[in-house]
């Protein structure tokens, strides 16, 4: 039974909702299932194997690598908070949630973005100190430091989500109880509201604004002096290697950041894109970047990868190539080039 409760305009406000997923795309919900539950799959097991490694490795105890094991964490946290009920209305054709759970997933949801995209700002200053001021890593780049920062993302997170939830609670809902997604979206449900939702839009724009533009601008500024510095090596093989420190995190952040622009773009060119296509994006934009993170990480990331081959019997890496994405380590977790004379040496750290 669809539960409603009487907003101070007098009007009836739905307090249950029915998540439709893909609208539509009813008849083929069930096969929607098994490839959204691979991902789901893929997506669990690599962010996990990427926070066991670090975790059980003390030589990858270092600020860097504790910052891909927060990111995949967060990553964890994302799909996590989407996923089971998605998977679920995929297999019923349709999920049921009351407004508290669908302002509960909608404070997680949004939380996780603007974590996921502090970490990376401070993975840009942590490669930045690194390459650019080598002699004051260890300095600078300290596990108190780590902590400070990753409460700083905590709490821009929550200055985000709370007044983005606070705003959609106080919305009657009378227009329908159907919303047209397969998560708590904030304009999903906000859409759903019979009073002006100009705030909401406005929030959701300037909370866009400030995940695309200002953090953007903030990494692409870190890596172009990354670049610049790089430049300024004379070795061609220490160069090409300070290079593939930096394409690793432009590849994450590329994701991510690609993702959730292509995605907002569509959603205001309104009716002239399907609702399925809006979900897709939003698919893509919630759940793919953080499935494809820790394989990237793994993948160009030598350290770790040495160590999920080991952890399958393979004790070294045949015909590997002699890069990494993050500066070599040494016994006490730090960066070997934060130990170097001059910027040409510490380039010698980067890629092993």
């Amino acid at each position: 039974m669809t539960g409603e409760r009487r907003s101070p305009e007098g009007n009836l406000s739905y307090t249950d909702f029915i998540l439709l997923g893909f609208p539509g795309l009813q008849e083929f919900h069930s096969l929607l299932f098994i490839p959204f539950f691979c991902l789901y799959l893929v997506n669990v097991v690599a962010n996990c194997t990427v926070i066991y490694i670090i975790w059980v490795e003390e030589s990858l105890h270092s600020p860097m690598y504790l910052m891909i094991s927060l990111l995949s964490a967060v990553g964890l946290c994302s799909t996590n908070a989407i996923m089971p009920q998605m998977l679920l209305g995929f297999l019923f054709h349709s999920s049921r949630v009351s407004l508290p759970g669908c302002l509960a997933q909608m404070f997680f949801i949004y939380l996780i973005i603007i974590m996921d995209s502090s970490v990376l700002l401070m993975m840009a200053l942590d490669r930045y100190v690194a390459i650019c001021k080598p002699l004051h890593y260890v300095n600078i780049m300290s596990k108190r430091l780590l902590v400070t920062l990753t409460l700083a993302a905590l709490i821009r997170g929550l200055s985000v989500a709370c007044p983005m939830v606070i705003l959609a609670s106080r919305l009657p809902f009378c227009q329908s109880n159907i919303i047209q997604h397969f998560a708590c979206e904030h304009m999903a449900l906000v859409s759903l509201a019979c009073r002006s939702t100009s705030h909401n839009s406005i929030l959701g724009m300037v909370v866009g604004a400030v995940i695309i533009i200002f953090d953007t601008v903030c990494i692409l500024a870190s890596y172009t002096s990354i670049v610049h510095t790089a430049l300024q090596i004379a070795s061609g093989s220490l160069r090409r290697k300070a290079f593939h420190t930096c394409s690793t995190q432009l590849l994450v952040m590329f994701f991510m950041y690609s993702s959730s622009l292509f995605s907002s773009i569509v959603y205001r060119a309104g009716q002239a894109i399907s609702q399925d296509m809006h979900n897709l994006l939003s698919a893509i934009y919630l759940l793919l970047p953080s499935t494809i993170n820790p394989i990237i990480y793994g993948v160009r990331t030598k350290e770790i990868k040495q160590r999920v081959l080991r952890s399958f019997g393979r004790r070294q890496i045949v015909g590997a190539e002699p890069h990494e994405a993050f500066p070599a380590q040494d016994d006490k977790g730090l960066p070997s080039i934060a130990k170097k004379e001059d910027i040409g040496t510490a380039a010698e750290g980067i890629g092993g």
